[in-house]
């Protein structure tokens, strides 16, 4: 029985430490709605046209998803389709792996399941936590994800921004303010863990905030998109074992009946 919970306990680590956040950064809470066509109509947009030049959706297919969220074949192919792909194609690009590697450190992840994998609001937060980092090779980071290995595709979206730095006291392991042996002043810390606005984007801050909802919330759609049927389904299920119960019920009273 230990090595039962040890198991378990080892196979959710991954995933409670996706849920925390890189470094301990709290995550901006998102909630999904998979009613909303229109958002997730927005965010294959997004995704179609700030995505999809170096992620692919293997999984997926573009018929799918231009029938879930109520896209007309002929509509989705003039706006949404890739030159050169069919309708009916799984949703990959032409990025090479070797490719990928060489210009990022690592081939760009598929993004099919992302929102299951790392969590909406993972998804939702690191969208929004690109700064400004010159030490990078792409001149970017991420507070979420620090030192990640792909440009901001969003910044002239949502603008320049970078890390404020402010001065504050220091601590020990435990806690305990530090002080100067000399001169028994405190001594400070810079931490730079505040994201600022440096330059404008296209969008104002609230907008853009709607842009990585839309995203993520087709992301979401796309790592369970038979979820609606799914509820559905299962609501229908519910309601017929409660009235097989309840006609189970009396029939097992009736043939009782006589013996009790």
């Amino acid at each position: 029985m230990k090595k039962f919970f040890a198991t378990i306990t080892l196979a959710l680590l991954p995933i409670l430490g996706f849920a925390a956040g890189g470094a301990g950064v709290e995550l901006k809470h998102m909630t999904v709605d998979l009613h909303d066509n229109a958002s997730m109509q927005r965010g294959l947009q997004t995704f179609s046209n700030y995505c999809m030049g170096c992620h692919a959706a293997g999984y997926a297919r573009y018929e799918r998803a231009a029938n879930d969220l109520g896209i007309p074949d002929d509509l989705f192919v003039a706006n949404l389709l890739p030159a050169g792909k069919k309708i009916g194609d799984l949703m990959t690009n032409s990025m090479e792996t070797a490719d990928g590697k060489a210009w990022f450190g690592a081939p760009p992840p598929d993004l099919t399941l992302i929102a299951r994998v790392r969590g909406k609001d993972w998804v939702y937060s690191y969208l929004q936590a690109f700064y400004e980092d010159e030490t990078r090779p792409w001149g970017v980071n991420n507070k979420v994800f620090p030192n990640v290995g792909m440009p901001n595709v969003l910044e002239s979206l949502q603008g320049v921004r970078h890390l404020a730095c402010t001065q504050a006291p220091a601590h020990d392991e435990h806690g305990k303010p530090l002080f100067d042996t000399l001169t028994g002043d405190a001594l400070t810390e810079e931490k730079c863990d505040v994201i600022s606005q440096k330059t404008e984007g296209q969008l104002s801050e609230e907008e853009f905030e709607q842009v990585a909802y839309d995203l993520t919330n087709f992301l979401a759609y796309m790592g369970e998109p038979s979820r609606l049927q799914s509820e559905a389904l299962g609501l229908k299920v519910l309601l017929f074992v409660i009235l097989f119960g309840i006609f189970a019920f009396l029939l097992n009273k009736e043939y009782w009946r006589e013996i009790h």
